[in-house]
């Protein structure tokens, strides 16, 4: 079965106009002309929740029959599979984390917060983080850009944007203690 795009997803993927977000936008981008089980498919599996969203607002049409099935058996198939597959899937918040996702974020923020105002530190920000290979030396260019918002434009925000970043950054060994510890072998009876 194939989507469409509304009127009303149209006007949402026009020059300056944004409501939903960056996979919101994706998804309906690709959904002419794609099969449902594509779009559901997106994103580890959140992109059924999206589609879903998107039908709900109006933004994706399909055949007169395909909304009420895929609303209604959801709720009851997740219920049944519940048991089994639902374990093997990341939350959707793990999936989100990512070093590419924090260090686009921090690209992003560089762009939004310096680049019209200091272009100077703007260009020392996007260098730093093109040379940082590894965690901790991006997260210390990020920590040298937030002290810089925090004197512009106030510690809330500076906060604001480092617990953003946290919620981006993909859980290290060291903040889950015991998720990469060594066990012991167990002794077989014989």
């Amino acid at each position: 079965m194939l989507l469409q795009k509304t009127d009303k997803a149209r006007l949402e993927l026009s020059p300056g106009v944004r409501t939903l977000s960056l996979r919101e936008r994706s998804l309906l981008l690709l959904a002419d002309g794609k099969p449902l089980s594509d779009l559901q498919a997106m994103y580890n599996g959140i992109g059924a929740q999206i589609v879903d969203n998107l039908m709900r607002q109006g933004y994706l049409t399909g055949p007169a029959e395909l909304p009420p099935p895929t609303m209604a058996p959801d709720p009851h198939r997740t219920e049944a599979t519940s048991h089994g597959p639902s374990i093997e899937r990341p939350e959707p918040g793990e999936s989100l984390r990512s070093l590419a996702g924090a260090r686009m974020y921090l690209f992003d923020t560089c762009e939004r917060l310096f680049a019209r105002r200091d272009p100077v530190l703007a260009q020392h920000f996007r260098e730093a983080l093109r040379t940082a290979r590894d965690r901790s030396s991006m997260l210390d260019v990020g920590d040298a850009m937030f002290e810089e918002v925090g004197l512009t434009a106030g510690a809330e925000r500076a906060a604001s944007l480092r617990e953003r970043l946290e919620q981006l950054l993909p859980r290290s060994p060291e903040a889950a203690p015991g998720l990469y510890t060594a066990t012991q072998p167990a002794l077989l009876e014989g």
